[in-house]
Order: structure tokens, then sequence, then C-alpha cells
């Protein structure tokens, strides 16, 4: 391992790195998925990532992720350390950078002006920990949406920003898949999103997904265009891939079987995350990286390079450099990667000789053990101010922010009499949500309150719930009255789509600090109406002592 006071000064320009020249963000060339390939918008000429995971003591798996108690340190706030940085990943040809978490209420000016003037591009997750797609609960609701907005708003005015993550190795398991039409549904509003504020229609919104058994249907299903609808569909599919371990080949690590896979497929792909530290001599930090000549030789037919994984020494062995008293020391595989892309010469296409003729795949088909998501419908669109026209409009409101309680009252009321629940019903293997399924836990069960509420004459002790609510006069504010309207009484209509900014007003910093999270509603909700027999009668004993409130 060598330090930095050993490295040769590279010409980045004392003035780029101090944030003082004109802010190059806005005059770098954008860089816009067509067909299966990326292009730089000014000329034409084809783009193949060469990229870095840049997280400071940060895990982006999916379990990890829904954690509202772990903390991170958003890479794109720090000026000093971005210079510190920059220097050292230009030696690695480094293009791409991707970070998994932002705090969209920093600025990231300095940054990203730095990255840009060094022809560094962005890839940035939407999700935080606490804020993300939960695996195992799936929900894409009012938490998420406002975060992944805010997001979008925070990074949306730089050139250097290629596009967003949904979603990463949010199905990881068989039993998961049906969170993909969480994501799915994420993928439609935040591309929506972007199309709404008039954003730069170059940046794209796509899914980074493990090397894991449903890694194919996952391909399909991001993928299709169910009712030619491409607004459901990626721009651009990333793969985290460790198959390829110290001295492997194309064959061993499966590197030729992605190729064929993904030969037809419709939009850009690369490697998300790669770089595997199994079984390599001299331990984690030697690896030889002998895969890079492969990834940019004889796959860039179909793969658009690829991003290795991590910038950052950490706990889970992986890092390319390690970081001591604000001082960048390299490992040997930094070393290893940087002799391996100095030899690549990647095949180029220009745009304008390139005509895209693969389609949208075939969507898979629910059944079995195999796949248990629907294409269509999806999710209906989070919209916050339905919300709030519902819960002001309701006469029986939730007051308390105890959201601990939530979890009995949820099953009180929907043992009671399912159809309270249909408004908030959220079941990706039947396609079936309720208008509401979007909204707050609180708002949620307010709403499947004021209908137990109703259904009980409106009885002043049918709205206590052991001290959580109590009755309000509703109020109905301007607009509120087309979108309750369409909600329907019983919450099984349809969801107008949310207009205007959404994200940068309610956003709150999560970052050095614990992140707020989310709650999310009971997960029997993702099962649908059927589900409500296997827990009717605990319903009825636990809430025993209710039924006389």
């Amino acid at each position: 391992m060598w330090t930095s006071s050993a490295l040769p000064h590279l010409a980045l320009g004392l003035a780029a790195l101090s944030g003082t020249l004109a802010a190059s963000y806005d005059d770098i060339p954008a860089i816009q998925a067509y067909g299966q390939h990326f292009f730089y918008s000014n000329n034409g000429s084809q783009f193949y990532l060469k990229g870095v995971a840049y997280q400071e003591n940060y895990s982006p798996n999916g379990t990890d992720n829904n954690d509202a108690n772990t903390q991170y340190t958003d890479p794109l706030a720090d000026a000093s350390k971005c210079s510190r940085d920059i220097p050292f990943m230009k030696q690695l040809f480094t293009n791409v950078i991707r970070v998994y978490a932002i705090d969209p209420t920093q600025n990231h000016d300095d940054c990203m002006e730095q990255l840009a003037s060094n022809d560094i591009y962005v890839i940035a997750d939407l999700g935080e920990p606490g804020t993300s797609i939960d695996s195992s609960n799936p929900e894409w609701n009012v938490a998420l949406y406002t975060r992944y907005t805010a997001v979008i708003d925070a990074l949306a005015k730089y050139n250097n920003v290629i596009g967003f993550f949904a979603g990463n190795e949010v199905v990881s398991k068989q039993n998961e898949t049906a969170a993909a039409a969480f994501v799915k549904a994420a993928v439609r509003d935040t591309k929506g999103y972007i199309k709404q504020m008039n954003y730069r229609s170059s940046m794209g919104v796509g899914y980074a997904t493990a090397d894991v058994p449903s890694r194919d249907e996952l391909a399909h299903y991001f993928a299709c265009t169910p009712g030619d609808d491409a607004a459901t569909s990626i721009d651009f599919w990333g793969y985290n891939v460790y198959s390829w371990c110290g001295d492997s080949n194309y064959e061993t690590s499966s590197y030729g079987d992605r190729v064929d896979f993904f030969s037809d497929y419709p939009v850009p792909v690369f490697f998300a995350e790669y770089g595997c530290i199994e079984g390599i001599t001299g331990g984690p930090t030697h690896r030889p990286f002998t895969e890079v000549a492969v990834l940019y030789g004889n796959m860039t037919s179909v793969f658009s390079g690829g991003i290795v994984y991590e910038w950052f020494y950490s706990d889970n062995e992986y890092g390319l450099v390690e970081i001591k008293d604000n001082t960048v020391s390299p490992y040997p595989d930094f070393t290893s990667l940087r002799s391996q892309l100095a030899r690549v010469t990647p095949s180029s296409t220009q745009s304008s000789a390139y005509t895209p003729r693969n389609t949208a795949p075939a969507c898979p088909t629910v059944g079995g053990t195999t796949w248990a998501a629907m294409p269509s419908p999806l999710p209906p669109a989070v919209n916050p101010q339905l919300c709030s026209c519902e819960v002001s409009a309701l006469t029986c409101n939730v007051n308390s922010d105890d959201s601990d309680s939530y979890a009995q009252n949820f099953d009180y009321i929907c043992g009671a009499n399912e159809d309270f629940c249909a408004g908030i019903a959220h079941n990706a293997t039947t396609g079936t949500y309720g208008a509401l399924s979007g909204c707050s836990p609180k708002q949620q069960l307010a709403y499947v309150a004021n209908q137990y509420y109703n259904a009980q004459s409106n009885k002043a002790s049918a709205c206590d719930f052991g001290g959580l609510a109590s009755t309000q006069s509703p109020t109905t504010a301007a607009g509120c009255e087309a979108l309750i309207s369409a909600a329907g009484t019983n919450g099984e209509g349809t969801v107008p789509s949310p207009t205007g900014q959404q994200g940068t007003a309610a956003a709150s910093s999560t970052s050095e600090g614990a992140a707020m999270g989310i709650m999310t509603t009971p997960a029997f909700f993702d099962f649908g109406k059927a589900v409500f027999v296997a827990y009717v009668i605990t319903a009825f004993v636990s809430g025993a002592g209710m039924l006389m409130l």
C-alpha cells in the first residue's frame, strides 16, 4: 500500500478543485440512453462506464437499507473530500461514480462541479436507510415518493447526472418477487415526475439487481411494457455481479451466459457493482481484476461497462483505498485495476450509425413459486394531496403518533369487516390496490377507522380505539372534492397523478444521524382480502375489549 505523498500531481487544475471556475456541470455533455447503449449528447460517441461505487460506511444491501437507525455520510456534500479523492479516481480512468444515498437538503454544487470538471458523471440511488422499498413488506407510499422526488430535485440541475436507481437488490430471495411491482411503480412515478417538472429528458431511471435466481424474470419485468406503456419500463439495467473471482474466465463466471441473455435487451445494461473478493491470493485487497479485459472487450456489444465496488475500504473488506487522517492510501487492487483499465480499448459506435432493433420483452407470468408480481395494474400513483384531503374530510380521525399501536387496530378493523380496508389493500399478485394504499400508515388507519365509525352509525364510542382516535369536523379544501370523488367512497377508485414539485419542500436530512425512516402498514395487506380469513379470529379476540368502546 502506498500513500498520496508518493503520487505525482495530476493536472486537474487547482481552480477546478476549489470550485472557483464556472459551474462546468452546466456545460458537460449529458449522457443519454439510446437503444442498448449510452451516448454523449454532443457528438454521439458511445459512452462506456468506468466507474467506482463511492459511499462511506454504507451497506447498499436491500435488507440493511431498511434500518432507519443506520447513519450515512452524503458523499457529494463535502467538497474537501471530493478534492481529496478525485485525483486518485482519475488514475483509474473513472468517468462515473455511483452514490447510494445523498441528503437532498445539502448543497452539492462544489462536488458536482469538481466531478464535471474531470469528466466524471453520477448515478444516484433514490433511497436512504429506512426510506427505501422493503423487500419483505413492500409499499410505494408518500414517504418514499417524497424522498425519491427530493433526490431528483436536488440533482436535476447537474448535466453530469446520468440518472437514478429506483431500487437496489430489493428482490434478493425467491419469495420477495412481489416487491418488484412496487419498484416498477416507483420507476413509473419518478420518470413521470422528471417529465412533469420539465427536467432534462436524458436523465433515466433504472433498477440494480443482485445475481439472484429470479434475475431473468426481474430483467424482463422491469423492461416489459404492458399495454405498450413505456412509462413503466426502466431506462437502464444495473447488474450487481460477483461471479468472476480472481483469475476466473468467461465461461466459469457465466459472463458468457449473461451476454447471451441480454443480447436482445432493449435498454443499456452494465455492471452496477463488480469485483469479487472471494478466494483471492493475498486477500481481498489484492483483486487482480482480470475481468476488466473481458468486460471492455468481447462484451461491449451488449454491456456498457461497469462500476467497481467500492472506493472506501470498510468492515466488509471491499475497498480500493484506505482513508486515514484524510490521506488516501491505495491498496494493491487499486494498482491492478488501473493497469487493467489502461490496456482496454472498447470498440465504439456512433449514435448516427446505430439503429436500435431490440424490443421490450414479454412480462413474466404470475404463477407457482417463481413469480408473484403482476405487471399491470401496478400500485397507484402516490398523491400526497389526496391523502391529506381524505384525512381532512373524515369525521373520525387518528390523532396519536403512537405507531406501535397501529397494527392491532388495523388488525381489529379489517378483521371486523374486510371491506373497511379495501381502500388500503396492496396485493401485487392479484393487482388489487386501494386508492389510499400509498398514504402514510397514520392516514390509512384514520381512513379505515372512519369506515368502521360510519358502519357503527357514527356512535361516539366507535371512534376511540383506546384513545388513538376522536371525532372532528370534516373539511374539504379547494381541489379536494375531485380527488376524493375519484378515489371513491370505499377507496377502490382511481388516484390522479400529483402535480407540482413534491420532494424538495418536504425533504428532511437523515445523513450523519439516525434516519427517520418510514413505518409501513402490516404485511398482511400484501396479500389482499384472502388473508383476512387467517387473522379474523385473532382480530376479534385481541380487539374484544374494543367492541365495547
